[in-house]
């Protein structure tokens, strides 16, 4: 199956290798969050650097060779653990980061039986030689790939080396972060990872897993119909049908940015600040988690129109308050607190 463009993004998507654009540029990886640890290592065959081992930009925006970002589907924890598993960056959400590193295309390789038991140089001859006519090979320093994760950033190295295709291998990205309530100000050094922002979002640390991604975290959802508390207590709400698998941050109330995406292309345009609840509303003995998201200074009508929420501050963990009037009071503090934040 071969999807173009999907939404009106100008990434080419398919899940046959065989039918990419060839020859390629290729970064390979798992990219889920597209943080900037994966930045570095899609840097080298991106359209929009000037770095790049045999490649010119001319070459890449000539169409020359395609810059091709090469993943998994699903997500190999997912297929050898039998469970679903959310996504810091679902399919839409990555293909747009891509689209703003200047990518042309993402393959997204079947994750099967089949492709679990090709060795390091099956991959290599099938995968990348045959069927992507790769020219050029980016990974991390902790790739792995083959059989029982039997190859290793370096085996690629040295196999693709037998085609003349050389093999870019980045070291990892490491943050420094202050704590500023340590009485030793040396920095922590830490590794940016996709797992260490799941943890980092778990915690409610928004502001934290921005560092590590290099942008906010966001929620791309359409707005549907809800029980329409809100407007009985004066906080209307935009209730957010997401993608099932979008991974969602710790329960609570957040500070947030209100984008629609609008048009073929969905391009953004900011609507309003706001505050956002992720719960299963305990006041009123709610059983499902929602996500509702009340804009301020705003009137009108949303219902199915897309909106992008970037997260920017959390406010406070979900709580079950005796009364709604107690919720109320509560809601008007936390609007409070998100303006002072925001000003």
């Amino acid at each position: 199956m071969l999807n173009l463009s999907p939404n009106g993004c100008s990434v080419r998507v398919t899940n046959q290798a065989e039918l990419a654009l060839t020859p390629t540029a290729v970064a390979l990886g798992k990219f889920d969050g597209v943080h900037r640890g994966h930045q570095q290592v899609i840097k080298p065959i991106s359209s929009s650097t000037e770095m790049g081992l045999n490649l010119s930009s001319r070459e890449l925006e000539q169409g020359n060779i395609h810059s091709t970002v090469v993943t998994f589907d699903p997500h190999p924890q997912e297929f050898f653990s039998g469970k679903p598993r959310t996504l810091l960056t679902p399919l839409n959400e990555k293909v747009k980061q891509l689209q703003l590193l200047g990518v042309e295309q993402l393959v997204l390789l079947p994750f099967d039986r089949e492709l679990c038991e090709l060795s390091p140089v099956e991959f290599v001859e099938k995968i990348l030689v045959q069927q992507l006519q790769a020219t050029q090979i980016s990974v991390g320093q902790d790739f792995r790939f083959g059989s029982k994760r039997s190859g290793t950033a370096y085996d690629l190295q040295i196999i693709a080396a037998r085609y003349n295709i050389p093999v870019t291998i980045v070291s990892l990205e490491i943050d420094t972060q202050h704590d500023s309530t340590a009485q030793n100000t040396t920095p922590e050094m830490t590794r940016i990872s996709t797992s260490l922002i799941r943890s980092i979002l778990e915690e409610g640390n928004v502001e934290r897993a921005q560092q590590l991604l290099g942008r906010p975290y966001t929620l791309h959802g359409v707005v549907v119909k809800g029980q329409q508390l809100g407007r009985t207590i004066g906080f209307p709400t935009a209730n957010l049908e997401l993608p099932k698998d979008k991974f969602l941050p710790s329960n609570g109330v957040y500070a947030v940015r209100i984008f629609e995406a609008s048009g073929a292309s969905e391009l953004l345009e900011f609507l309003a600040l706001g505050v956002m609840n992720i719960g299963n509303r305990p006041t009123v003995n709610g059983e499902n988690v929602t996500i509702e998201v009340h804009l301020f200074d705003w009137a009108a009508d949303l219902y199915g129109k897309k909106l992008v929420v970037e997260l920017e501050k959390f406010l406070r963990p979900e709580t079950k308050f005796a009364s709604l009037e107690a919720l109320k009071n509560q809601i008007q503090l936390d609007c409070s607190l998100a303006k002072a934040f925001f000003s």
